[in-house]
């Protein structure tokens, strides 16, 4: 049996990866700090010598690192915390699965672009627009520095999932807006996004597993995941309105660029150095977000 070692396991990815790896046979460890429990080990990522411990007592054969500060609003104000997070954490687990041997999938972003030249393929120029994407790219340069690691790099846009709560991802939050009724609700139409299921994002982290394991050099490199569904936060609005039969007139479309922290217009991402091997799946944004929002949905009716 295989064995993965997952980062940020209790969060909205790092949940459907353990299930993912899981149902797939795998022997799973997951790592999480904050919302730890259960199953789950509790570890502070930027504890080198805890990290070091757990991961080669367990010895894995691939480890998916997901953990990460990945809220662009509270990186513009806790950069030298997230870099510790981002970018130092990054490099000690890098640094550990070259010792011994163990394929790395480190998870980065869309936010390494700039958005103003679409679709971007993986050896594009990056240029990141805040200290969010910064710090994932710099999260990159630790780990392709590393030679002695077999790693891949998995850049992705924004995810939606199964959450714990709304604010837990930046596309089921704009739900919480539509259930207020009682004051206007701006969405932005100007943005260009692909919104992904971490569904998705967990069976291609395993699928890239299971090549490692039989053409390891197949699995090394960077690599391209999103949904192919441009919308705008309008637009994803739209479609949880018509879904669950919701009041739509207090939203208002905003097609002017968001003020705060800069965020780019365009990232898709072009996902050929995976759909060539054979890799991915694409959940359709409204059989996807239905799900999702439906308990929450149900406990505002109960009110």
């Amino acid at each position: 049996m295989p064995k993965v070692l997952i980062t940020g396991a209790s969060g909205l990815l790092g949940r459907a990866l353990v299930k993912e790896f899981t149902k797939a046979s795998w022997d799973v460890v997951g790592l999480a700090y904050s919302r730890a429990g259960g199953l789950l080990k509790k570890v502070d990522l930027r504890d080198s010598t805890a990290v070091r411990n757990i991961i080669t007592d367990f010895k894995p054969d691939v480890v998916v690192h997901s953990a990460a500060e990945r809220r662009p609003d509270v990186v513009e104000k806790q950069a030298e915390e997230t870099k510790n997070l981002n970018v130092g954490a990054t490099s000690t687990i890098t640094s550990i699965c070259g010792e011994i041997g163990a394929y790395m999938i480190y998870l980065s972003t869309d936010y390494i672009f700039d958005g103003k030249d679409a679709p971007y393929k993986v050896h594009d120029k990056p240029n990141p627009l805040n200290k969010y994407g910064q710090s994932k790219l710099d999260g990159e340069v630790a780990v392709q520095a590393n030679t002695a690691c077999p790693s891949a790099i998995l850049r992705v846009p924004v995810l939606y999932g199964e959450v714990e709560y709304l604010e837990e991802s930046a596309v089921t939050i704009l739900f919480k807006a539509l259930l207020d009724t009682s004051k206007p609700a701006p969405m932005c139409a100007y943005q260009l996004r692909y919104p992904t299921h971490v569904q998705d994002i967990a069976l291609v982290c395993r699928q890239m597993g299971d090549l490692y394991l039989k053409n390891p050099s197949a699995a090394k490199g960077i690599f391209h995941w999103c949904h192919n569904e441009q919308m705008t936060k309008n637009d994803m609005a739209k479609v949880m309105v018509d879904v669950f039969s919701l009041k739509g007139d207090h939203v208002v479309a905003n097609h002017n660029p968001p003020s705060g922290t800069p965020r780019p217009y365009d990232c898709r991402l072009d996902c050929s150095s995976l759909t060539s091997l054979g890799i991915g799946q694409n959940t359709k944004f409204r059989d996807g977000i239905e799900p999702c929002l439906r308990p929450f949905y149900e406990k505002f009716e109960k009110k």
